[in-house]
């Protein structure tokens, strides 16, 4: 299937809950992105900020850039001024960084808290004590410039899908809960990222928001391009 037939199916599955598609273009020329664009997707994520400045200076300036990967504090200053979302703030320190180079930028910077839901140790991300001090101590006060929309998280490697629909469904309460003790009403505080090419299906089951679909679109990486 090409790039536009397989985009058009994705977009017809995530239609009845409204989930958007990130597709997940890290180690693709250019040119799959182009095509891409050209079928009318327009959420890209990037998961090097080398990688995602380059696409950037190269590709239309109304395409919405996320960044999806580990980032680095020192890296933060190449997308802060046009990243439209970082999906895995794993990290009080990197969530510092991210208001500082916002304020340079005169900019908020949407940002996701990712949670560790898998059972692999060298994933990253907050564990539910570490988000719930966070969240208590006041602290994100200090950071207005790192707006938190919602949390992410990257489910086991397996093809266990009872285990899967586990942990998914305990970031779905997770996310529940956090939005109403520490959120409220706020409006932004409205994205659940989980689920890519292997597992989205049972992610949506359990309220994502934004899928994280790459080979499904482009093929296998291509890390020479990269």
């Amino acid at each position: 299937m090409s790039i536009k037939s397989e985009l058009e199916s994705l977009w017809q599955q995530l239609k009845p809950s409204g989930a958007q598609l990130v597709a997940v273009s890290k180690t693709h020329p250019a040119v799959a992105i182009e095509e891409a664009y050209a079928a009318g997707q327009r959420i890209f994520g990037e998961s090097t900020a080398q990688e995602l400045s380059a696409k950037h200076e190269q590709l239309p300036k109304d395409i919405e850039w996320h960044f999806i990967g580990h980032l680095q504090s020192n890296k933060v200053k190449y997308i802060a001024p046009f990243v439209q979302l970082i999906h895995a703030v794993d990290s009080e320190k990197l969530l510092q960084t991210i208001h500082k180079e916002g304020v340079k930028n005169g900019r908020q910077i949407d940002c996701l808290l990712q949670v560790h839901i898998a059972l692999e140790e060298n994933k990253y991300g907050f564990d539910e004590a570490e988000l719930l001090e966070l969240l208590n101590s006041g602290r994100l006060a200090e950071y207005p410039n790192a707006r938190i929309c919602g949390l992410m998280g990257i489910a086991t490697n397996t093809t266990n899908e009872q285990h899967l629909h586990g942990e998914f469904a305990g970031l779905q309460q997770l996310f529940e809960r956090f939005k109403a003790s520490h959120f409220g009403d706020a409006p932004h505080f409205n994205q659940l990222s989980m689920g890519m090419s292997a597992d989205y299906p049972l992610a949506l089951q359990h309220g994502a928001t934004l899928v994280r679909v790459g080979s499904l679109i482009f093929g296998n990486r291509s890390y020479a391009q990269a």
